[in-house]
């Protein structure tokens, strides 16, 4: 029970800051907006205020802010479609970007207050590993690879990564004094990721954690993009893409483990709703975004009712996808 409630608290905070993104921008350009509704389905909850409907609904999958004008014809000087394209793009963004916003700040808490930052200081060299082969010891401090210095922790794993197992020229600092060591990176095949076994030491730094949040971020973003390319090619894992139910298990795992780590995949999964959306899928903001891209260089907007056709098959298609992705999910559950 705890796991579902945990699950159905870290989706509606997730859908929550997406449509908040929406609502206080379509505010503040000064569209009128009907409905801010969190889940899908019939209400459970109804508050009124103004011209505002505050709902809440009792499939917790998803949520909208319906917007004056933004799916139909409307001569209302407050519409969504009565707004300049640059607004409109605006009010579509903002959902994504309140996504990366609140990894970036869950990203902050937990490596503030559990992990802390990594630092690019060494407290410890993996037994058997190329660090430890060539001499590396705990205290070292990288300072450069290849006479490229490093910048933070997340710079060096991308520095070794990138070395597709060549060998690299490293400068430690050792007892305030510099030493050179050349390392051959090996593959991790549990990541598919080139190490040299290091592990970092770290600090409690706002500064830090702010910087490795963000590094954090672009990490992830660059992944699941890398992701999205393996499956266009048909390249990418089934048991990869999980859904509703996954995404509760995943949760549940996490929950055990105590508050830090449901916030580490809240942000996770909020990356990933973020890129998602972005993405040129119809009914997706990604799509919208591209229809408003072609209104500004066509110097006129998609008829209406076509776009909003466009949508409703996208919406359609995503919904039996969603389908698909669940019974998955459910057969993985019990099986396991």
């Amino acid at each position: 029970m705890r796991t579902a409630l945990t699950a159905i608290f870290v989706f509606g905070l997730l859908v929550f800051i997406h449509e908040l993104g929406h609502f206080s921008i379509a505010k503040a350009v000064g569209i009128k907006v009907h409905e801010f509704a969190i889940g899908m389905g019939p209400k459970l909850f109804r508050y009124k205020k103004g011209e505002t409907d505050y709902s809440i609904r009792i499939l917790p999958i998803g949520g909208y802010v319906k917007m004056e004008g933004e799916d139909e014809v409307s001569n209302d000087l407050r519409s969504f479609s009565k707004k300049t394209v640059g607004e409109r793009i605006a009010v579509i963004f903002a959902g994504p970007l309140m996504n990366f916003i609140l990894a970036i700040l869950l990203f902050v808490i937990t490596f503030y207050n559990v992990m802390g930052a990594p630092t690019t200081r060494i407290q410890q060299v993996i037994e058997n590993s190329p660090a430890e082969i060539v001499g590396i010891q705990p205290k070292d401090e990288i300072l450069s690879v290849n006479n490229v210095t490093i910048r933070d922790w997340e710079h060096l794993v991308e520095e070794i990564n990138t070395s597709q197992g060549e060998e690299l020229q490293l400068e430690l600092m050792r007892d305030n004094e510099k030493i050179q060591k050349v390392v051959k990176p090996e593959i991790d095949e549990s990541n598919n990721r080139f190490m040299i076994g290091i592990v970092p030491a770290t600090e409690k730094s706002l500064t830090l954690a702010l910087r490795g949040s963000y590094e954090q971020t672009r990490m992830i973003v660059v992944e699941m993009l890398g992701f999205f390319g393996r499956l266009l090619r048909r390249q990418a894992i089934s048991a990869e893409v999980v859904g509703p139910v996954g995404i509760i298990t995943l949760v549940g795992q996490a929950s055990r483990d105590g508050l830090y780590n449901v916030l580490y995949l809240a942000a996770l999964i909020s990356i990933n709703l973020g890129i998602i959306n972005l993405l040129p899928i119809p009914a997706l903001d990604g799509s919208r975004i591209l229809f408003l891209i072609f209104e500004l260089f066509r110097g006129k907007p998609v008829d209406p009712d076509k776009e909003a056709f466009v949508h409703m098959v996208g919406l359609a298609l995503l919904m039996l996808l969603m389908i698909i992705i669940t019974y998955k999910d459910i057969l993985t559950f019990f099986s396991s």
